[in-house]
């Protein structure tokens, strides 16, 4: 179905190829598990797919791309469309029309499907992925993870034979994306279409893959079996890590294939209390206080009477399905956002008070957020400029703040090599969103809320963000993450709050709130369950033995 002979891809004033020689064929009814660092080329590999490379993102491409007999040399993404149905990192990126309804008919409309196809396809799509009820919304007012349903399947009713994905569950939460990777299963499965899907979130995508390729960030793609891939990878989800702390053989690649592996090792861990997953000092003073906070939108509730106070030295994660108000929260606690309702304050360095009411430049210092659509804050025409620009309004104006890194060094920090000189928006979705990260955080702001920090980010990049975010904790920051990756909830949050239809349903430490949560859980805790363990660390520090717990271990 797809083939890939020997391609290479080489961008203007590119010191070395994206891609390298490329020899890699994918069948009929196949689904595709495309890994890598953020930045080594996986979009570049897929847009290669409908032509998209170098139609549209110029460059030079070596070799042959053929998809169901077309090479895509001859034969540009609009002649494609029958056949490759794509959905971008960014859906706001691909939507064209108003409403969900309108979107997910649209691409029909252009291939001149029959308006009575068309209708029974828009009905049986939105039962797929669960938009019924939105069909009528504007899609500005959707939230980012209904936004991604939709772009999703707005492709899906064209019943293209290739499918390619990327990152499709970054936005989602655990149980939507749990509905979207069944229906695509089932498309590979019934319907016998192809399947490309490239994700940072491999917990969620790898036991539903048949191949995996792998690019390791020199041009190559490896290509293999999942368990024959990841025995190797520097990338694995924490399953696999959890297999090979424990030594397991076969490596399992899903929770079923763990647990029936795992009854000897809970024998073992059960003798002795876990250590714990984030050791660090109480929590200090309260840095933001809110009460009652209440949003609406066209008089529809967001946020329904939320009261909150956020700790110094404490990582808060806000967790939740898709709409349920985290986003409206963070908005509204930063003071940019509609507040219907309800008081929020904030204690500053001998100056403290409601961001809502204060100055820009002062609000920014006592509260930096990071949105969902990193790209809403870059405005600049480089990479260097907007790190400069960060750095001169974030310089000190006589409060004593603590210790600040510069703009590049905390970017540097995240993702490593970025160059100076590129357009911010010629950067891929993952070092965006690191940009915007080190922009916040040069302002050192006394609580930081982000929103989604993890979508585009791969392993490493993520570990970077921890340690970032540990620091800020360990100054007396307040961090706030709202997130639907509860991997990145087991390793950094002390505390998780819970939010449902507007209101907080749970809040407490992180080891009583998810592991209680069959949703929320993350992928230790359900293997060893009902033992309290979280993370592949806490695994291998018991295993190892109290020596080298002491001097703790990688997870």
């Amino acid at each position: 179905m797809i083939t890939f002979d020997q391609v290479s891809v080489v961008y203007h004033d590119a010191a070395e190829p994206v891609l390298r020689e490329v020899d890699v064929t994918v069948d009929e009814g196949e689904l595709c598990l495309v890994t890598g660092p953020t930045g080594v080329g996986k979009s570049t590999l897929l847009g290669a797919v409908n032509g998209l490379v170098p139609h549209f993102t110029g460059g030079t491409l070596y070799g042959r791309v053929t998809v169901d007999g077309r090479d895509t040399a001859g034969h540009p993404p609009r002649e494609l469309a029958d056949v490759v149905g794509v959905v971008g990192q960014d859906p706001l990126d691909g939507f064209v029309t108003d409403t969900v309804e309108e979107e997910l008919a649209y691409a029909m409309e252009q291939l001149a499907v029959p308006p009575a196809t068309m209708r029974k396809r828009v009905e049986e799509t939105l039962d797929l992925l669960g938009l019924a009820e939105l069909r009528h919304r504007a899609l500005y007012e959707l939230s980012g993870g209904q936004q991604q349903r939709v772009a999703i399947g707005s492709v899906l009713t064209a019943h293209p034979r290739v499918l390619v994905l990327d990152e499709p569950t970054s936005a989602l939460d655990p149980a939507a994306a749990e509905e979207v990777l069944a229906a695509v299963t089932r498309l590979v499965h019934d319907l016998g279409v192809t399947v490309l899907i490239a994700e940072h979130r491999l917990e969620r995508v790898v036991q539903y893959a048949d191949r995996v390729l792998h690019l390791p960030g020199d041009g190559r793609v490896v290509a293999g079996e999942p368990a024959e891939v990841f025995r190797t990878s520097t990338i694995a989800p924490p399953v696999v890590e959890l297999g090979r702390a424990a030594g397991w053989a076969p490596l399992p690649l899903s929770i079923r294939d763990a647990r029936r592996a795992a009854r000897p090792l809970r024998s073992r861990l059960a003798a002795a209390p876990p250590p714990p997953a984030r050791p660090r000092p109480e929590p200090a003073a309260e840095l933001l206080t809110a009460r009652g906070v209440s949003v609406a939108y066209r008089d529809v509730p967001a946020v329904r009477e939320v009261s909150l106070s956020l700790r110094g030295g404490e990582v808060t994660a806000l967790m939740g399905r898709n709409g349920s108000g985290k986003s409206s929260l963070l908005w509204a606690m930063q003071g940019s956002g509609p507040r219907r309702a309800g008081t929020v304050r904030v204690e500053g360095d001998g100056e403290g008070g409601d961001p809502q009411k204060l100055s820009a430049d002062r609000a920014r210092r006592l509260v930096g957020l990071v949105p969902q659509t990193p790209t809403d804050l870059l405005y600049l025409e480089s990479v260097d400029q907007e790190l400069a620009q960060a750095d001169r309004e974030s310089a000190p104006d006589g409060a004593d703040r603590g210790p600040r890194a510069t703009a590049r060094a905390i970017l540097d920090r995240l993702v490593p090599g970025v160059d100076g000189a590129t357009h911010p928006r010629d950067l891929s979705e993952g070092q965006k969103l690191a940009l915007v990260l080190a922009i916040q955080l040069a302002a050192a702001p006394r609580v930081l809320l982000l929103d989604e920090p993890t979508r585009g980010l791969d392993y490493g990049a993520k570990e970077q963000l921890i340690g970032i975010v540990d620091a800020l904790a360990a100054e007396g920051r307040s961090v706030v993450i709202a997130t639907h990756d509860v991997e990145f909830v087991a390793r950094a949050a002390d505390r998780v709050v819970v939010m449902a239809e507007g209101d907080v349903v749970a809040d407490g430490p992180t080891k009583e709130v998810v592991v209680a949560s069959p949703v929320f859980a993350p992928q230790v805790a359900k293997v060893l369950a009902p033992l309290p363990y979280l993370t592949v660390r806490q695994v291998a520090s018991a295993l190892a033995g109290p020596a080298e717990v002491a001097e703790g271990s990688r997870p």
